[in-house]
Order: C-alpha cells, then structure tokens, then sequence
C-alpha cells in the first residue's frame, strides 16, 4: 500500500483528494495537516465524507510517507517545503502553481516535472516530484496539444474559458459569495491569467515555432465546478482531418477523448475525464473542451500521477462517473 500524506486539508481539491484516497485500492491516507483545524475530524469540514472516514486534521507530519499532497495556496508550497523534510524516498505532488514554470522546476535538490499524462506520461513515471497543471491551463492545454505536435500552431489562439465557483478555493471572497456569484457572469484578469506561462511552455516544447500569442479570456460561472472552454485558430484542412488528428493523438490517452458530439460539463463533472469536440467553420478550427476543474484539473489529475509514478494503472482509484441528469 502506498502510505499518503495531504498538507493543506481543508479546501476543496484537498476534499476531492482524500475523498479519492480514501477510496483508493491501493493507497492508505496516513495523514492530513491542517494547522486551522488540527483535532477536528476531518468530516467536520469535509461532510460529504461522512460515515466513510474517522481520520482527524493533524499538525504534525510523517516524514516517511511515500507521496505527500502539497494542497497550498500559490507560493507557500515553496516556504512549507523550507521548513520540513523528508524522507529521500517521499515523492512530492504539488498542486500550486510553485514549480509548474521551467524557471521554478529545480528546488532545494528536487527538480520538478509537469505532470500532464497526455504529453509527459514517461517522464512521470520515472519522477519523484511532480508539479500539477493548473485547471485552465489542463482544460486549455488538451484543446491544443494535438495541434502543436502536428506542426500546425502557427497562427493567433483565442480561448474563452469559464470555471465554476469552487475555482476560485474555499476562502470567501467577494465574487465567490453566493449573492454575487448566482446569476451572474463576469470576466476576470484578460490576457494575463498566470496559467498561460506553462500553457506556452508545454506547447513549445512540442513545437519549437507555435505561436506565443495566445488570447485568453477567462470567466467566472454561476455554477459551482466544471471548465467549459472554447479554443479556435487557423486550420487548413478539414474537419476529419482535425477529427482524425485529434484522435490518433489521444488514442491511448486514458481520460481524454474526442467526441463526434458537441461536449458539456455534465459529461465530465465528478469524473477525471477530458472530453474534446471540434467544429470547423472556413478556414477556423473551434475546439471545445470540458474538464472539472477539482478532478482533471487538480485532485484527480494528481492521482492519476501518483498511480504512474507508483507503477499502477493510471486509471487505478479513479472510476468516477459523472451525473448527466
């Protein structure tokens, strides 16, 4: 068994995570760290899991796990990791956004890979310490790849893209309140979200010349989860030639596939699941793509590197259906 550890246990991806660690064949939840809410059961925060766990928040930590779960804020994985060791044989997952940046991959000795299976699934299994996308940077990101390992990223990407209320985390906020947030819809940080440095990573690194001139647009939901995105850009060829292109490059991928039919959240909400559907329209190729943000986008995408780098199926723990109806 694979003895796990989650540091930051009270937001919503550390919800989804130990909901899945709990659940796991083969993997037991040793520990989660909240210094918030150190003695309280962990179903006081996390009620869903009522009934399924009897784990308590801890504020000490096992330096012997075999994997911890970096759940933090953005930039205090960095100063966690400065302040505790351990063990060599630890594997480290980080959720935040800490090393996803070439920049930021190589830290105290450790050297980070990005963990997105459907580009980097060898170098996984072989890491000991993986950064996790971001959420729209996943969603985005298997829009694009096919087009970028087929040399055919050459012209401006325009991305609109919207996430639902639990993207925004768990602390209140003033566009995360219920009031605000229900039957409203609203636009945030255009052109500059902090996703799009290792979405222009990745996609140079499977095409040297793709564009750099990637056009996001980023949107607030007034539904809780879920990331809805439109992608287009120039495209010479035909439909089934994009239908074919897309599928032959996610042919093995576990979770991510091309649907023939238009895609919506419901397909792959409470799944880790990365649903793609094309539409050409002249020389336009728009591409839709559907991921939850909390699975594929975070938890599940980090479990689904843990089963890699373990030497598991990276399906393992993760059979999750969504709710169409």
């Amino acid at each position: 068994m694979i003895k796990a550890g989650i540091v930051g246990g009270a937001g919503y991806t550390a919800g989804e995570l130990i909901r899945i660690l709990n659940h796991h064949p083969k993997a037991d939840l040793d520990f989660v760290y909240s210094t918030s809410n150190a003695g309280n059961p962990i179903t006081q925060v996390h009620q869903d899991l009522i009934g399924e766990l009897s784990l308590v928040f801890t504020d000490t930590i096992n330096k012997e796990v075999d994997v911890l779960f970096l759940c933090l804020g953005h930039g205090n994985s960095t100063a966690f990791l400065e302040k505790h060791s351990f063990s060599k044989n630890t594997k480290i997952i980080d959720l935040s956004n800490d090393f996803r940046l070439k920049a930021d991959a190589k830290f105290q000795g450790k050297e980070f890979v990005y963990g997105l299976p459907e580009t980097s699934k060898e170098a996984i299994k072989k890491a000991n310490y993986i950064a996790n996308p971001g959420c729209f940077a996943t969603a985005i990101q298997l829009a694009l790849l096919p087009l970028a390992a087929a040399q055919k990223l050459e012209h401006s990407v325009h991305i609109n893209a919207t996430t639902g209320a639990t993207g925004a985390g768990v602390s209140p906020s003033a566009t995360g309140h219920f009031a605000w947030r229900d039957n409203n819809f609203s636009v945030y940080k255009p052109f500059t979200h902090q996703h799009l440095g290792e979405i222009g990573e990745t996609l140079q690194d499977l095409q040297a010349t793709a564009t750099s001139n990637l056009l996001f647009v980023p949107n607030r939901g007034n539904f809780s989860r879920g990331i809805f995105a439109s992608v287009y850009t120039q495209f010479e060829g035909t439909l089934e030639d994009a239908q074919k292109l897309y599928k032959d490059y996610y042919e093995t991928a576990a979770y991510t596939h091309v649907s023939n039919l238009p895609v919506h959240l419901k397909q792959v909400v409470n799944t880790n699941k990365g649903l793609i559907s094309l539409h050409k329209h002249g020389d336009l190729l728009l591409i839709y793509s559907a991921i939850d943000n909390l699975l594929k986008g975070a938890s599940g995408q980090a479990v689904q590197n843990m089963n890699l780098m373990f030497g598991l199926d990276e399906t393992t723990g993760l059979q999750l259906k969504g709710s169409s109806f």
